[in-house]
């Protein structure tokens, strides 16, 4: 069975774009149809400052809202990446064949660190190497598959190019996997500056929908989008991001076509109107049952750690003979 592996950074509340991009496509088909594995990446959260009870109150938040959204532990497995310690030892063995200027060609990296240049200080050394630690996430479990979104593909590039150059030094350990994306809404943009994408942690104004958003602030956030100029509703992503951005997310919600959609309607307000209702009909069945898991903590705690003895029973044994391969002396 095809082995698929994603995952979620706690850094901030998921979004709709996390949904639509991701969780709901794991959870309706992801978990069906392969041998899944879906990991609170808890690690990667470390790489840029951060309040260390938030980081443990977003990775609980997030597990849960996963499990209201449709992820089954007897489908997949569950798990937070701290859990399992094989990541952060396969992580090792992979920077051993990364190369320094393949880390600073990440473009993650080269933003983030240009924006704290410009304020005069510099950026963790683990924000440099943190996608060897995605890739060692990926290449632990023998991936076939990571479902991402547009700009995440280097990442998994990264990792396809580590596990070919690793299995020719050293022997063959390690699958090399591929991308795959869903066909709409892989990138949910911003609803106040629809050139950017809906992120976790860049805005907490009015351009983000969270998973957890009142239905009256959902309405809000969606009335009050940026449009274009002019009046016709078309699906132009370049000539008209903010228009197109409300069309990919309704036809995400209701299962169509974003150009077919734009030519239903005549004016942004109900374009809008129709966006908003669809979202929050959307959400409200994940705020359901997120509200009653959160009534039952030790549920939710008890999928982690199951999850987790599971995900290292998979990585302990692949990781092992990745030490032996590369010239360790094995422990007795």
């Amino acid at each position: 069975m095809t082995r698929i592996f994603s995952g979620v950074k706690p850094t901030g509340h998921l979004t709709l774009g996390n949904y639509l991009g991701a969780v709901r496509r794991w959870a309706d088909v992801d978990q069906h149809r392969a041998d899944a594995l879906f990991c609170i990446v808890d690690l990667h959260a470390l790489t840029v400052d951060h309040d260390p009870g938030r980081v443990r109150r977003l990775s609980r938040q997030a597990a849960t809202l996963m499990l209201a959204s449709g992820l089954d532990p007897v489908l997949c497995t569950v798990f937070v990446q701290s859990h399992v310690d094989e990541h952060a030892r396969l992580s090792y063995l992979l920077e051993c064949v990364a190369t320094d200027g393949e880390m600073r060609r990440m473009i993650q990296y080269k933003e983030k660190a240009a924006r704290e240049r410009e304020r005069g200080g510099s950026v963790r050394l683990s924000l440099l190497t943190y996608p060897v630690l995605m890739a060692a996430d990926i290449l632990a479990y023998g991936t076939d598959e990571v479902p991402v979104g547009d700009d995440q593909t280097q990442h998994v590039e990264l990792a396809r190019d580590l596990a070919a150059r690793f299995n020719q030094r050293y022997g063959h350990s390690f699958v090399v996997p591929r991308a795959t994306r869903p066909e709409v809404a892989a990138r949910v943009m911003n609803l106040q500056e629809p050139t950017s994408k809906m992120g976790k942690t860049d805005d907490v104004g009015p351009g983000v929908v969270y998973l957890l958003d009142e239905p009256e602030a959902v309405r809000k956030k969606i009335m009050r989008a940026v449009t274009d100029s002019g009046q016709d509703v078309a699906y132009d992503r370049e000539a008209r991001p903010g228009v197109s951005n409300l069309l990919e997310i309704l036809a995400a919600c209701e299962g169509g076509n974003p150009e077919a959609l734009g030519g239903v309607y005549e004016s942004y307000g109900a374009l809008k109107k129709d966006t908003a209702e669809a979202v929050v009909e959307l959400l409200r069945p994940v705020q359901e049952k997120h509200k009653e898991l959160c009534a039952d903590p030790a549920y939710v705690e008890g999928v982690l750690r199951d999850g987790a003895a599971k995900a290292r029973e998979m990585a302990r044994p692949r990781v092992d003979a990745a030490y032996r391969a590369i010239g360790l002396l094995a422990a007795n």
